[in-house]
């Protein structure tokens, strides 16, 4: 699950993405609401979640947020949390009527933090929820996205490691839609971290031969999907 944190206070946003990394999320971080703009129109980078400090250098966050949702995909929704010192009442009324899906006030809890993230993505993503936990299900596999534990038909369990949980998270939200190598590697992996050029591979080599080898299909030389199940 990838991150878009756009912040230009370095110090806190530092300390955001350490919190984030460890949680497995792959967190981008920039300090313009320019750059965001950016990443958020190009398909290959445009995040899954979108982090939000109003008080930008160059544009005010409230002006961003319409930008945002009018440059990403119409079939690409991608929440927003507003962070910001802008505590009073007015002013969160202002964010959440421009466009954002929550908003924390800055100090915050990093507790906190995670928990709003989970209802983001819960919003967002394309799963059934039960009040303990969300599953996403497609044919013989479920996949519960609160413990990173795959179910089988058979009934057997399997806890995945965070890598593997992602991608099959990813195709899962998004059946019938083929993902490149190249689209996988920007949602799992930012810009700072050195990936070997065979690391996809070497996850989805796992994945099959735990989900079985005709559940995620190789389109040879385009990518993985997996097909929708009735």
């Amino acid at each position: 699950m990838k991150v878009l944190l756009v912040e230009d206070d370095l110090l806190l946003a530092d300390g955001v993405q350490v919190a984030l990394s460890r949680k497995g999320y792959a967190v981008d971080h920039v300090t313009r609401g320019k750059d965001a703009l950016s990443l958020v129109s190009s398909e290959d980078s445009c995040p899954d979640l979108i982090i939000l400090d109003l008080g930008l250098p160059d544009m005010d966050g409230l002006d961003l947020l319409p930008k945002i949702h009018q440059k990403s995909a119409a079939d690409n929704f991608v929440p927003v949390l507003i962070l910001s010192a802008r505590d009073a009442l007015p002013d969160k009324v202002a964010g959440l009527d421009s466009g954002g899906d929550d908003y924390l006030t800055k100090p915050f809890e990093v507790a906190e933090l995670l928990a709003r993230l989970r209802v983001l993505e819960r919003r967002a993503g394309n799963r059934t929820q039960t009040s303990q936990s969300a599953t996403i299900a497609l044919g013989p596999v479920s996949l519960n996205t609160s413990n990173h534990r795959m179910r089988l038909n058979s009934g057997e369990e399997i806890e995945l490691p965070r890598r593997e949980f992602s991608i099959l998270r990813i195709l899962m939200e998004n059946p019938g839609r083929i993902y490149s190598r190249e689209q996988l590697n920007s949602k799992l992996y930012n810009w700072e971290n050195d990936v070997a050029s065979n690391a996809v591979d070497v996850h989805l080599h796992n994945l099959r031969k735990k989900t079985g080898a005709d559940f995620i299909r190789t389109i040879r030389g385009v990518g993985w999907l997996v097909e929708k199940h009735p």
